[in-house]
């Protein structure tokens, strides 16, 4: 899916910030050229975190972008990304998330609607002397 250098090795890894430049635009993404001549593809996918419905409203040919290197293929082929790295942010970002018992669900509904508490067995209760 991604063109390949004809230098075989491009010193390339995953992570990795490229200078590009947009040489064609298909309907699936934007072939790019960097500086060693090492070619690679941006996905349609990958050029928004912000979905792309047409790629000519984001890149044209000549554009100059930096991405970021996604996956380098065996045989030297380049996939890029233009999206941020969301992970990250958002892992930093995100409340702690914890799945609670059906019990304490149900004493948190009755404790806010007024009800008694399920766990309680009664023997506090004025009605219960």
């Amino acid at each position: 899916m991604v063109l390949k250098n004809s230098m075989g090795d491009n010193g390339f890894k995953i992570g990795d910030s490229v200078e590009a430049v947009v040489t064609k635009i298909q309907n699936f993404g934007a072939i790019v050229t960097l500086k060693n001549n090492t070619r690679g593809l941006i996905h349609i996918s990958q050029v928004s975190d912000d979905f792309v419905k047409d790629i000519n409203d984001y890149l044209k040919v000549g554009d100059r972008v930096t991405a970021r290197v996604k996956k380098v293929g065996a045989d030297g082929k380049l996939d890029l990304t233009l999206r941020k790295k969301k992970a990250a942010a958002a892992a930093h970002n995100e409340k702690e998330f914890r799945f609670s018992s059906l019990q304490e669900k149900m004493d948190e509904f009755l404790k806010k609607s007024g009800g008694p508490n399920i766990g309680d067995t009664g023997s506090n209760t004025e009605n219960n002397k």
